[in-house]
């Protein structure tokens, strides 16, 4: 893997009018990454993605990707960068083949490489079986893989994926990440995403956006490593109440708890640890030398929002 970056940004900012939609920020993108942009809508996603691909201009900040400035050298950028934007500007009414043909000839491609490419692109993306199928008649997500397979057909050093999955149904989904993976032998990745799941399975890095804002960059492992501090652990045990509410009243390690009975006589606790204090063996141990049935034991995962709350709190407390 190189050592210079597919992607620098330097305090990038864009501003519309009365509002600012990304907000100085900044990041590297190594090659042979795959990051995700995540952020719930309005967060600057697409913006950024934009503004990277040479389709929109920054007001003030640098980009460059593959070492060409995005404002000053945006032909060879283009050259380098396949982008599949969130509503795919497909064209309906052509076939498959005869599409992706098309755009490879537009992207530079001479009449036998564009073959070529054409049928490397098509097999890769499973479209082989559809390729004289109307594009207007496809799934949502043979569309999604038309629009990837446009992305790849050029060969570029970067891809661009703005929401690759959405729309799509689980099968499909499981079809694209798997394929979205497999891209990080040759390409560099950037996908934009609210999904923190679809992220984790396929990210090797994560910039959380929020407001037009980095908020945080770093993997899901660390991210979730983040939260530990505040990570419950959810059990279900079949013990006598007052027992298992003492038992729980004397761990200094538990500051918190909360029991509910199911209806098959198992309580479910919820409990809160300090200081990231991981419960399960302690919580294991108890229930095997009282020879309580343990049902289930497991520490909670946290939502994207859960990690916005974490990551947001410092700026909310600096605003009041």
């Amino acid at each position: 893997m190189s050592k210079n970056p597919m992607i620098e940004v330097s305090n990038l900012t864009k501003r519309y009018a009365g509002r600012t939609a990304v907000a100085g920020i900044s990041f590297t993108v190594a090659r042979g990454e795959i990051v995700g942009l995540l952020g719930p809508n309005g967060a600057g996603k697409s913006t950024t993605m934009r503004i990277l691909s040479s389709f929109m201009p920054a007001t003030s900040g640098t980009v460059r990707v593959a070492g060409f400035d995005v404002f000053h050298e945006s032909v060879e950028v283009r050259r380098r960068i396949g982008f599949m934007p969130e509503n795919n500007p497909l064209y309906p009414e052509m076939r498959v083949r005869e599409y992706l043909k098309f755009r490879a000839r537009i992207k530079g491609l001479g009449w036998r490489r564009s073959r070529e490419r054409v049928a490397t692109v098509m097999e890769q993306c499973g479209l082989t079986d559809v390729d004289r199928r109307i594009i207007g008649q496809l799934s949502k997500g043979y569309k999604q893989r038309v629009g990837l397979a446009d992305a790849l057909v050029h060969e570029p050093d970067l891809i661009i994926l703005d929401e690759p999955t959405i729309g799509l149904d689980p099968n499909q989904i499981r079809s694209v990440r798997q394929l979205i993976k497999s891209l990080a032998e040759k390409h560099t990745v950037l996908i934009s995403t609210h999904i923190l799941p679809e992220a984790e399975m396929m990210c090797s890095r994560m910039l959380i956006l929020y407001g037009g804002k980095i908020l945080a960059s770093d993997t899901p492992e660390n991210l979730q490593k983040l939260m530990q501090g505040d990570s419950r652990v959810v059990a279900e045990i079949k013990a006598p109440v007052e027992e298992l509410r003492a038992a729980w009243e004397s761990m200094p390690v538990i500051e918190q708890f909360d029991m509910t009975e199911e209806a098959d006589g198992f309580q479910r606790c919820i409990l809160t640890p300090r200081d990231g204090y991981d419960l399960r063996p302690a919580i294991f141990m108890l229930a095997s030398e009282r020879g309580w049935m343990l049902r289930e034991l497991m520490r909670s995962r946290h939502s994207l929002e859960d990690i916005y709350v974490q990551v947001t709190k410092p700026n909310e407390e600096e605003e009041n």
